[in-house]
């Protein structure tokens, strides 16, 4: 089946018994609210929803055929800043916020979009850097439409 899948409705969190397609997308895709992209499965999905609500990972959507597509987090390249001690991460954590940057935070960790001016600030800081290709979900903000962590 190689129809295209046209999507204009988000369901609520329960999952539907069948997940017809996957659709991966990365942070940035998931910002938009119109976007064409390719299902896992071989499917062309143009996606058409209100704009300024990012799509979160996991979520299900409904095409207009009444099919269910999950949405899923690309790999992408990404640096994760660890620290042991709160205080370190807590003053990370502010300067970054501070210059309005993208970040996914964790228990001690954070993650950033690779960038040498912030990775040099973070291990002036004290934290240990890793670069690698992870799925990004950073923060939606504090005055955003809901707030997911999965």
């Amino acid at each position: 089946m190689n129809t295209m899948l046209e999507i204009y409705q988000r369901l609520d969190t329960q999952t539907p018994p069948t997940i017809d397609a996957r659709v991966v997308l990365d942070h940035l895709q998931r910002d938009k609210g119109r976007l064409r992209a390719q299902s896992s499965e071989g499917q062309e999905v143009r996606i058409f929803l209100e704009r300024g609500k990012p799509l979160q990972v996991g979520e299900v959507l409904r095409s207009a055929c009444g099919r269910h597509v999950l949405v899923e987090g690309a790999k992408e390249a990404v640096t994760t800043a660890r620290s042991d001690d709160w205080l370190t991460f807590s003053r990370a954590c502010y300067h970054l916020g501070n210059r309005h940057v993208k970040l996914q935070v964790g228990e001690r960790w954070l993650r950033i979009k690779p960038d040498h001016v912030l990775e040099e600030m973070l291990a002036l800081l004290g934290l240990s850097l890793t670069r690698e290709e992870d799925v990004f979900v950073p923060e939606s903000g504090a005055y955003s439409h809901g707030h997911h962590h999965h």
